[in-house]
């Protein structure tokens, strides 16, 4: 069975960054095969994990419309449906390690109702074949509120070390909760934390919202100068600070 590990929080917290280094952690234990989705319209996990970004389910989307206007056929033999299933089979990136799905987004105004129903399909369609799924949301939770994701066996939230971004988590959180998602462990990471513990005002904060905290990951210097210098932040050493208390985090609860 898989086992379904989804990041959220608001943005410019590193998810992403979390979500790369969780891939890297399993891949380096050897807990394969594993299927990795980017379903952020502004999608960057490739580049995190350092990988080509695959045509993404927008992008199929948008050719096959403007194929339909300049009245291009659909092959001899294929209905209309059948095509579309080959074409979008196309986004299923197979990489070394991991195979990887991106959301994409459609061109222009408008929103996201269809390319969130391809994410859902495709989801569907190729999740039960792997033994983990990692899904880097967007900021916020549509896309579990919308049911669009599988069953998360594992929720992150997560946060930076500020007031603030506890009291978002929260409010996600509490949403959950109100909308009687499926879900199985939701719990809160904080990251970039100056201090290996957390200010007792943080603390209160995170009592305040009903949150179960992980763990806290320290600012590290390495995911900054990987950033600036174009590498994938992923691949920063395994004796960062960083990855050893993500990596404890994960170990903790037998994943």
């Amino acid at each position: 069975m898989t086992h379904t590990i989804a990041v959220a929080g608001k943005g410019g917290v590193g998810k992403t960054t979390v979500c790369g280094m969780i891939v890297d952690y399993l891949v380096k234990n050897r807990k394969t095969p594993i299927l990795v989705v980017d379903a952020d319209a502004n999608s960057n996990l490739n580049e995190v994990l350092g990988v080509e970004a695959p045509v993404t389910l927008g992008e199929i989307r948008e050719e096959m419309a403007h194929a339909e206007k300049a009245g291009e056929t659909i092959p001899a033999g294929m209905t209309k449906a059948d095509y579309a299933d080959f074409r979008f089979s196309d986004a299923l990136a197979e990489e070394d390690d991991f195979d990887m799905l991106i959301m994409g987004r459609t061109q222009g105004s408008g929103c996201y109702c269809f390319v969130n129903g391809l994410l859902q399909s495709q989801l569907q369609k190729y999740y039960k074949n792997y033994r983990y799924t990692v899904i880097d949301n967007e900021a916020g939770m549509e896309h579990i509120a919308r049911g669009i994701l599988p069953p998360v066996d594992t929720l992150f939230l997560v946060s930076d070390c500020s007031r603030r971004g506890i009291e978002t988590v929260g409010r996600i959180a509490a949403m959950i909760r109100d909308l009687n998602v499926s879900h199985g462990r939701m719990e809160l990471i904080v990251n970039r934390s100056p201090e290996e513990t957390l200010n007792p005002g943080i603390m209160e904060e995170i009592e305040k919202q009903g949150l179960t905290l992980a763990g806290v990951l320290p600012h590290d210097n390495g995911i900054y100068d990987a950033d600036c210098n174009g590498e994938p932040s992923s691949k920063i050493p395994d004796s960062s600070p960083v990855k050893q208390a993500l990596w404890k985090i994960l170990k903790d609860r037998d994943i």
